[in-house]
């Protein structure tokens, strides 16, 4: 293993900040990249937005993103960052900084993950200003501040082993994006063969032996239930532990999958004293203000996580899949109807009256069946991958300070990441 140096963090990169200001949003054009687009370790372009070519012109005056820059947040979301994918015209955005590493030094590649590594993460703890609102790295100070770095040669390593982890996690998430699709196509192929034009307007004529209710009638008819989540006087941050039972709250919740990155948990005894808002196989989870369109089912190994602050509980029962009504509640209609029923002048809420109004288009029993195997099929491949990213993800984040801080040897990483993948 080589000799690993201290470098002053100006010594090996070129820092940039974004404007303070922010422009005019577009439809299309160039990106204006948001710190929310910064999501472990990659850039997530669906939370950004776009700009016309003149403002481009004007934020860009500065510096411009180019490929194997390292961007991130410099105030709220400390310590989040991503590299600069190729073939992106961007600019950045608010509370955004970029670090360009001097590649006969530094391999972007490497910065990003001693970036991540726990050694730096330390750094920007200890030297970051906080202020009353907001905490922020001082740009001013950041080129002073020392990075650690092994030889190129080690860096590359280092990275390539790493790097095959996400790689792995990128082409599952892939996956699991097509085999949502497909779900969604077979939900679509369904409403045709039927003819119905509209899944919320309660005039429409319906095919015999099809009928419309509501999803409160319809987890009532089933034995379930609408049930918000805990609230704040139940479950305080101090009660949150490292390792715990997870608690799923509105972050987590994504497209009808929930995602475990950065859950916060809780205690067995909490959970004991909480099992009433136990969730359950098949349960559906509702973000309760915010983005309420968003939804996800939950699978066999999420049973017994907690359905946390800020959700609500759908449980369907016995009346039908749960399976084939998360996926109708995905359908795009149906989710412009809860989020215009949501009520709030700031920020958009929903609550158990509403949800329950929701309309549902239902099937006879035999369509529902028949098309609940060809979801289940389909929604198990994405489902897991979804879980084998979890353990994947659990793989890098494990070798990451151990590689990072050099106390791990390549050989020996590499050994794990090829059973791994």
């Amino acid at each position: 293993m080589g000799e690993w140096k201290t470098y002053a963090v100006g010594d090996v990169v070129e820092v940039f900040d974004g404007p303070h200001a922010t422009p005019n949003k577009t439809d299309r054009g160039p990106w204006f990249l948001s710190i929310s687009s910064l999501v472990s370790g990659r850039l997530d372009l669906e939370q950004s937005a776009h700009l016309s070519e003149a403002d481009y012109e004007r934020w860009t005056r500065r510096v411009t993103p180019q490929e194997g820059d390292l961007l991130f947040s410099y105030e709220t979301r400390l310590g989040e960052a991503a590299l600069m994918p190729s073939g992106i015209r961007a600019c950045l955005g608010r509370r955004m900084g970029l670090l360009r590493p001097k590649r006969s030094v530094l391999r972007p590649d490497f910065l990003l993950y001693a970036y991540l590594g726990p050694e730096f993460q330390q750094v920007i703890a200890e030297r970051s200003v906080h202020g009353a609102t907001v905490d922020r790295i001082p740009l001013v100070d950041l080129p002073r501040w020392p990075i650690r770095l092994p030889a190129p040669d080690e860096q590359q390593a280092i990275a390539e082993v790493l790097g095959a982890l996400d790689d792995k996690i990128v082409l599952n998430e892939r996956i699991a994006t097509t085999a949502r699709t497909l779900c969604r196509a077979v939900m679509g192929a369904l409403w045709n063969s039927a003819g119905l034009p509209s899944l919320t307007d309660s005039e429409g004529a319906l095919v015999e032996g099809w009928r419309r209710t509501t999803l409160g009638q319809l987890c009532a008819e089933g034995g379930g239930s609408i049930q918000t989540g805990p609230f704040g006087s139940q479950l305080h941050a101090s009660d949150y532990v490292e390792s715990g039972i997870p608690s799923v709250m509105p972050q987590n919740i994504g497209d009808n999958v929930i995602s475990e990155s950065g859950i916060a948990r809780i205690t067995s005894s909490d959970a004991e004293r909480l099992s009433k808002y136990l969730l359950a196989e098949g349960d559906i989870v509702y973000s309760r203000r915010g983005d309420v369109k968003r939804r996800a089912l939950v699978r066999e190994h999420e049973a017994g996580w907690l359905c946390g602050t800020g959700c609500l509980r759908v449980r369907v029962g016995m009346s039908t899949s749960p399976l084939f009504v998360s996926y109708y509640l995905g359908e795009p209609a149906v989710q412009d109807w809860i989020a215009q029923h949501a009520v709030g002048a700031t920020m958009p809420n929903l609550n158990t009256s509403i949800l329950g109004e929701a309309p549902v288009v239902l099937p006879p029993t035999d369509v529902v069946n028949r098309v609940h195997e060809r979801l289940a099929a389909i929604d198990a491949s994405a489902a897991h991958v979804t879980h084998e990213n979890r353990t994947l993800a659990e793989l890098r984040d494990t070798l990451l300070p151990q590689l990072i801080t050099g106390k791990l040897r390549v050989k020996d990483a590499i050994r794990a990441v090829e059973e791994a993948v």
